[in-house]
């Protein structure tokens, strides 16, 4: 885990109000290719952060525990989901016992880990037949404005993460893993104020590593740009969510 991972501690609230959820279709993708119903499943959701994944497994009926190493993500995640029992911990040392799992999942958390490391400790947990879900929210790259706005981030700010999380995530599991990935993309857009496009961008680890004094002229500059492509204010955000799942 870098340092990078754990600075989104200073932007819990943050996060938890402007990061976008996650299209209708991703549990019933995820039940697909795992061949097996959420409800009743014991799923491990790993960098659980605010509980943005957390809620949406809960609701589908799964015994989920939350795993996440950041005090005050967690603490976001405990108020917004009581009942959900939290663990402190990371996806490269699980403290949970062989076997125990039917599913373990990371939404846009998996690229935190060393996989030499959570893809072993994924499958010790894991029951047999049970399935790792990795899954990433990216702007979508068919989309003219969304590509330039991240080609304007990649240029002036230091640390920068190209949306290529997921490029190499099938190869790394077809070497670690006996089971053969699966990938999907679905495309999906949700519609929110300025505003709170602003605070996502600013809630990424890039931009909460460098702190509010370095980035504010970066989130100005944004916003101009924005708003000359959404002129009631209103931004229309486009995502490309890369789904992969393996079996045990």
């Amino acid at each position: 885990m870098t340092d990078h991972a754990l600075s989104f501690d200073t932007v819990a609230a943050q996060y938890a109000t402007a990061r976008p959820g996650y299209p209708p279709g991703l549990l019933d993708t995820v039940e697909e290719l795992a061949g097996r119903p959420l409800r009743g499943a014991r799923v491990l959701d790993v960098g659980a952060g605010t509980g943005i994944a957390t809620r949406l497994l809960t609701e589908r009926g799964a015994d989920v525990v939350a795993v996440e190493p950041g005090p005050e993500m967690g603490a976001q995640l405990r108020e917004a989901l009581p009942t959900v029992p939290l663990v402190r911990a990371v996806g490269d040392a699980l403290p949970f016992a062989d076997g125990s799992a039917d599913l373990i999942t990371y939404g846009q958390a998996w690229h935190w880990t060393d996989p030499e490391r959570s893809v072993p400790e994924a499958l010790r947990v894991l029951t047999p037949g049970g399935a790792l879900a990795l899954w990433w929210n990216v702007p979508d790259p068919e989309v003219g404005w969304a590509t330039e706005q991240e080609a304007r981030l990649k240029q002036r700010l230091p640390g920068y993460h190209a949306n290529e999380l997921s490029f190499r995530v099938g190869e790394t599991i077809t070497r670690l893993a006996p089971g053969q990935p699966v990938s999907r993309r679905l495309r999906w857009t949700r519609r929110v104020p300025v505003d709170v496009h602003l605070a996502h961008l600013g809630s990424r680890s890039y931009f909460a590593a460098l702190g509010p004094g370095r980035t504010a002229p970066v989130l100005a500059d944004e916003r101009q740009y924005v708003l000359r492509e959404f002129p009631d204010g209103v931004v229309e955000e486009a995502y490309a969510l890369d789904l992969t799942v393996t079996l045990r």
